[in-house]
């Protein structure tokens, strides 16, 4: 890329995940200091098909990093999956003079970038997902507040059950990973964590756990669902049928997505939106921002996309141990 980036866009798709806004702020304030414009647009890549953007200042960017949301928007456009809605987006990023454009949210941003960089447009992503399922990052922005979240629900919820002496299903987010759901249940000392990258046996894994804690006397137990393993009902169905317990189920849903950041989302973000535009000022196009161990890199989208993120098998065999389960 031979040309000097003049004016960025940025923008949110997919699922809203705290700390949004402080990488946005963050791009904005960085393409400040490269002395490049910064443009939001609204409501993902629909509002880019729409033109709905709008001028970023640097004080349009103040007071961002503690809000939850995103104050862009965000959208999932069945019309940017086709060529023709392509095209208008990248018609529209001539009309506007957008030299670039950096999207935060997951993978299907991500082919999202691909599409317009075939199309000549520079791009970098950043990955913004509470399931922190993004195979070339260690971490995704918004993964702790919602860990944080949903331990404070659960921990709630842990004194009741312990009142009314039943067990509680709980199922998290995380559609086809269960990074979130195993790092909550092993936060709040779960009887028994179900996730879908392991095909469980029930007998062994969930109903001994709860007869061998009610044979040293506990009387209210926690079991933590992902929602990519199945459905939460079915499963307090069978633990109610098979242990004659009362077992209640809770769906956090939503709300993990939502709340003000915590401080580890807050300084990821602001690295990784400093790191996207440093990228572009530094002429590199296609490229995700990612973090392995305490370093912040980029790497080709196509490659961050060709792999995937295993469970930590060590994180999995913990939770084995410490719930009781034996092989």
């Amino acid at each position: 890329m031979e040309r000097k980036i003049k004016r960025i866009g940025v923008l949110t798709s997919g699922g809203d995940a705290p700390g949004m806004n402080a990488a946005i702020r963050a791009v904005a304030r960085t393409a400040a200091h490269y002395d490049m414009e910064c443009v939001g647009i609204r409501r993902g890549y629909h509002g880019l098909i729409q033109g709905d953007i709008r001028p970023m200042s640097f004080e349009d960017s103040s007071d961002l990093s503690r809000r939850g949301g995103t104050v862009l928007y965000t959208a999932r456009s069945e019309e940017f999956r086709t060529e023709e809605g392509q095209l208008k987006a990248v018609n529209n990023c001539k009309l506007f003079g957008l030299d670039s454009v950096i999207a935060i949210g997951g993978d299907g941003t991500f082919r999202g970038l691909q599409a317009l960089s075939d199309r000549g447009i520079a791009v970098v992503g950043i990955p913004g997902t509470i399931d922190n399922d993004i195979a070339c990052s260690d971490y995704t922005i918004g993964y702790d507040t919602a860990c944080n979240t949903a331990l404070d629900a659960i921990d709630r919820l842990r004194d009741t059950m312990k009142s009314h002496e039943r067990c509680s299903v709980v199922e998290v987010m995380g559609r086809h990973a269960g990074h979130l759901a195993l790092y909550v249940g092993l936060g709040c000392g779960a009887t028994s964590i179900l996730i879908p990258e392991y095909e469980s046996d029930f007998e062994q894994e969930v109903l001994e756990p709860i007869r061998r804690s009610r044979l040293q006397g506990r009387t209210h137990f926690m079991i933590v669902v992902a929602e990519g393993y199945g459905s939460a009902s079915d499963v307090a169905a069978r633990i109610e049928d098979a242990l004659a317990i009362d077992t209640r189920v809770t769906i956090l849903g939503h709300v993990q997505r939502g709340g003000s950041p915590t401080a580890r989302d807050r300084v990821a973000a602001g690295y990784m939106g400093y790191h996207a535009v440093k990228a572009l000022a530094d002429g590199k196009t296609n490229r995700l921002i990612c973090r392995r161990g305490d370093h912040y890199m980029d790497v080709d989208i196509a490659e961050g996309l060709s792999r995937s993120k295993p469970l930590k098998v060590a994180g999995y065999e913990i939770m084995k141990v410490l719930t009781g389960i034996h092989d």
